[in-house]
């Protein structure tokens, strides 16, 4: 037997912002309460304040990774341990011009640059933006 991924989950503070958000990135649609399920939850007792504390960005193929936002109470205080590695294009790599027209995509859906790499690692050249997601999550676009 061997685990595999269910989800890439984040604490945040409004998971439909952070979903959407994420959503738009991946090209993903924006997820929703399918009106069966939100009227059956409702019905169970659950409020419209308890549906907002969850949302999910998934692929309709199932292809790519799943991503689930739950709200807690504090705020992102620290540098991230673990960060998404983002490609502009998934079966090539991208040249800086094409990783900048994606950077200013990524921007106008409302990331954050913090800084942009242009340097070599010994004999590679490493091109990649270090951006933070609305909520301050850490991750770079390559």
């Amino acid at each position: 037997m061997e685990s595999k991924l269910s989800n890439i989950t984040f604490d945040c503070a409004d998971p439909q912002k952070l979903s959407w958000f994420w959503s738009d990135v991946f090209g993903y649609p924006r997820a929703e309460w399918p009106d069966g399920l939100k009227q059956q939850l409702l019905e169970s007792g659950l409020t419209e304040d308890d549906l907002l504390s969850r949302s999910v960005a998934e692929d309709p193929t199932g292809e790519g990774p799943r991503f689930f936002f739950q709200k807690v109470p504090e705020a992102k205080t620290v540098k991230n341990r673990v960060h998404l590695d983002v490609r502009t294009f998934p079966d090539r790599r991208a040249t800086p011009a094409e990783v900048d027209v994606e950077a200013a995509r990524l921007v106008a859906l409302g990331a954050t640059i913090v800084r942009k790499a242009d340097m070599a690692w010994g004999p590679f050249g490493e091109y990649h933006y270090v951006f933070q997601d609305p909520e301050g999550n850490e991750f770079c676009l390559q």
